[in-house]
């Protein structure tokens, strides 16, 4: 009886992951025993500055999804970042759309999608969360949440971000087929999407992910990053993950949600990120991936954390108890 019902359990397992002592995943309260080190990191070099605000919510004495709410708040209200809130780029009509969604250890979510008007979409995300019995809210309704909430209704275009727009459209004959490239472009340059994960002193885990999406779509597109399992995902009791790079792929393989799995069957951060990259390459064959790109960091129940992309040029901001860094991402497939 002992043996059918090991072989009953064992068949639901994906295959590959079939667990056994060397690489099972601690229980949470294994993992909870003495001192919590915080730690935060981010997606891309620039975010120091968002993960530094996030750590002073945590010395404070303050919980992850604080952490991470107010941290990608920075970028959101930065007009140079042309990848994030105000002054992101606007889809191939002009406009600004905005797209976020935030978890916490309770697998409480919130997601907002083409939402214009509102700098801070990442709070609008939290008030789906908190003050909705829904957890996606797209468009009108999502604008309509935070103008009920007291939240100010702005012309996110900057000068900066328009100029660009108008210059595009001079060489790209209206097509949503530059769309990718222009993206890749914006990743040389070292930003794109901001998703961040914490841990606090309880031991906790939240994470946050906000973007204008990727530079002169198609009106109503949608990537990866509002979406639950692919653009972010956090499991309090292994860890959470989240990407950033061609959203598309990173739906595809239900990116984060992948990487948090990996993890949960022993995998390390970095090797459960590379774990979901392969996946991805494998199902949309070299070729193609060389020309795309994808990158995702992951912080588990003890704090480890790691990154891996597709391509080259990825980068990860991290902060803990040792102090800022910026952690050059391996890839899968790097540039000759």
């Amino acid at each position: 009886m002992r043996r059918r019902k090991f072989v009953q359990l064992a068949s639901l397992l994906p295959s590959g992951l079939l667990l056994n002592k060397a690489n099972a995943s601690p229980k949470s309260e294994e993992l909870n025993t003495g001192k919590v080190s915080p730690v935060v990191i981010s997606t891309w070099a620039p975010n120091v500055k968002a993960n530094a605000v996030a750590w002073q919510v945590l010395m404070n004495g303050g919980n992850a999804l604080d952490a991470v709410h107010q941290g990608v708040m920075v970028p959101e209200a930065d007009p140079d970042d042309q990848s994030v809130g105000y002054g992101g780029l606007p889809d191939r009509d002009g406009r600004v759309t905005l797209d976020a969604c935030i978890m916490d250890h309770q697998f409480n979510i919130g997601s907002v999608m083409y939402l214009e008007h509102i700098v801070h979409a990442i709070t609008v995300a939290r008030l789906v969360m908190e003050k909705t019995p829904h957890v996606q809210i797209v468009g009108e309704g999502a604008l309509r949440l935070a103008l009920e909430h007291g939240m100010k209704k702005e012309n996110l275009l900057t000068e900066k971000s328009e100029k660009a727009w108008r210059e595009w459209l001079k060489t790209a004959q209206y097509s949503p087929m530059t769309t990718v490239e222009n993206l890749l472009e914006r990743i040389k340059n070292n930003h794109d999407t901001i998703g961040m994960l914490a841990l606090d002193q309880h031991g906790n885990l939240s994470g946050a992910c906000t973007t204008s999406g990727m530079a002169y779509k198609m009106q109503g597109r949608i990537g990866d990053s509002p979406i639950i399992g692919a653009g972010l995902y956090v499991d309090n009791e292994v860890g959470g993950a989240t990407a950033t790079g061609v959203g598309e792929e990173v739906v595809r393989v239900c990116g984060s949600h992948s990487v948090v799995e990996y993890m949960r069957h022993g995998y390390s951060p970095a090797d459960a990120c590379k774990e979901a990259v392969k996946r991805l390459v494998k199902a949309r064959g070299e070729t193609l991936a060389r020309k795309l790109q994808i990158g995702f960091i992951a912080l588990n129940k003890k704090g480890e954390t790691g990154c891996y992309s597709l391509n080259g040029d990825f980068t990860m901001a991290q902060r803990n108890q040792q102090g800022e860094k910026v952690i050059q991402s391996p890839a899968l497939l790097p540039k000759s």
